[in-house]
């Protein structure tokens, strides 16, 4: 047997969605990553403690636990793979994969269950279903019953709201609610947002583009709560995917760009992004409500309880050490006018596209970013208005296409060296001579 087995379409449900992408299993750890999101799970082999072989409803599912008390499922495997996954596990984790049968007789009473994250609804001590506790964003009792809200996500086309358990009163114990007790023990998991305690730092009047206004930003341990004029946000730090810091093309000020899965919302308007503006020049001195001490068992190092610099610096670095994320800034590209940017146009606004390390970044309105592993081929074309000009076709794996137009013509020569150096397939790539001798003639 090998070092490692890979897996692909293997599939991850997130609130309802099927996300896919690749599995694989090495000696040192197990690694997911989605191919929707990019996302990656890495689970460290000697981590592991629970390995379960289900039946589910796209074949076969594996499920994973740890001794942290975190749990990981994948599904969408065959049949025959659980004798080499099973015997993987054994030589290299020396953890077990039990087959577990899951009740199908559809009954609606049985015994609730709470492990870890999940809450698991047994019949007969087989598994009917299990609720990740994260999903939840609301917990509400009345008389012998408990209502779980769940957070939405707009990628699938049919929502779980709520679930409704009755929980019979206890007889034998009257110390002790039976359904206090069963909402404890979901609010204990749960993510639902409460701006309980100090906030560990305050960012006041920052200007937002999207959504557009100011608002104050109020940072606390697990989310952070931007507050407007009009509207109110509470982002917990697992929503956030990514983080940019761009300059912007005139040098005097900067973008921040956090992506969040799943977005917030504005009424029917979502927003994957939420992009501030600095100046360059504005200084901000900035004191932690912390302790020393809790500065530094809880940040090691990342942050000090008093800090001064550029307002753009102290919010990006606050924000990588919370979310523990690293900021994506741009590469070693350099346009025509020497900036990391090239001035185009995106559907009906005028922005900046950023060719980054491994994809590119449009702001700001609406942004866009796309990386290089989704992205099938680029096209340069001649500008449908004006020979000055050029646009920058982008088209991905799933059939999308983005189209970046009223593009400088100096731009094209730094902009194809860029796409060939990454080795994006390019369309018409006999296109840049010809475009060269065009330029020369004008």
């Amino acid at each position: 047997m090998g070092d490692t087995l890979e897996f692909s379409d293997i599939y991850q449900e997130v609130k309802g969605s099927w996300n896919d992408g690749r599995l694989r299993f090495s000696k040192q750890n197990v690694v997911y990553k989605s191919s929707k999101t990019g996302k990656v799970d890495s689970i460290q082999a000697g981590e592991l403690n629970l390995a379960q072989w289900r039946r589910v409803c796209l074949g076969h599912g594996i499920k994973l636990g740890t001794s942290s008390g975190h749990v990981y499922k994948y599904d969408g495997f065959r049949d025959t793979d659980f004798e080499k996954i099973s015997e993987f596990f054994k030589a290299n984790y020396k953890v077990e994969l039990t087959e577990k049968d899951m009740c199908v007789k559809g009954w609606n009473w049985g015994t609730a269950k709470f492990s870890g994250p999940l809450l698991s609804f047994e019949v007969n001590d087989s598994t009917a279903f299990e609720v990740p506790l994260s999903n939840v964003s609301q917990c509400a009792t009345g008389k012998n019953e408990v209502t779980l809200e769940f957070h939405q996500n707009d990628d699938t086309e049919v929502s779980l709201m709520e679930v409704r358990f009755y929980v019979p009163p206890n007889q034998s114990d009257e110390r002790q609610d039976p359904v206090e007790a069963f909402a404890e023990n979901v609010l204990s998991k749960a993510d639902v947002i409460q701006a309980t305690g100090d906030a560990v730092c305050i960012f006041k009047e920052l200007q937002c583009l999207t959504p557009r206004g100011r608002y104050d930003i109020r940072i606390y341990p697990t989310f952070l709560h931007l507050h407007g004029k009009t509207f109110d946000y509470k982002i917990p730090y697992t929503t956030v995917l990514r983080l940019f810091l761009l300059p912007h093309k005139d040098q005097r000020q900067m973008f921040f760009v956090i992506s969040l899965d799943p977005p917030i919302k504005q009424g029917q308007t979502r927003y994957h992004f939420l992009i501030l503006l600095f100046s360059k020049e504005e200084d901000l001195s900035l004191t932690l409500n912390m302790s020393e001490e809790d500065v530094e068992r809880r940040f090691e190092g990342k942050l000090s309880k008093n800090m001064s610099g550029s307002l753009y610096e102290m919010v990006s670095r606050v924000m990588k050490a919370l979310v523990n994320r690293k900021i994506t800034v741009p590469g070693n590209f350099q346009g025509h006018s020497g900036a990391q940017c090239i001035t185009c146009s995106y559907k009906a606004s005028s922005g900046l596209l950023y060719p980054l390390e491994r994809g590119f970044i449009y702001v700001h309105k609406p942004p866009v970013h796309l990386r290089f592993e989704e992205i099938s081929c680029v096209n340069f074309a001649r500008g449908t208005t004006t020979t000055r000009s050029f646009d920058f076709e982008i088209e991905t794996k799933q059939g999308n296409q983005y189209t970046f137009s009223s593009i400088e013509r100096e731009e094209y020569g730094k902009l194809f060296d860029f796409v060939n150096a990454k080795k994006l397939n390019i369309k018409n790539r006999g296109f840049k001579e010809l475009t060269v001798q065009f330029t020369y003639r004008a």
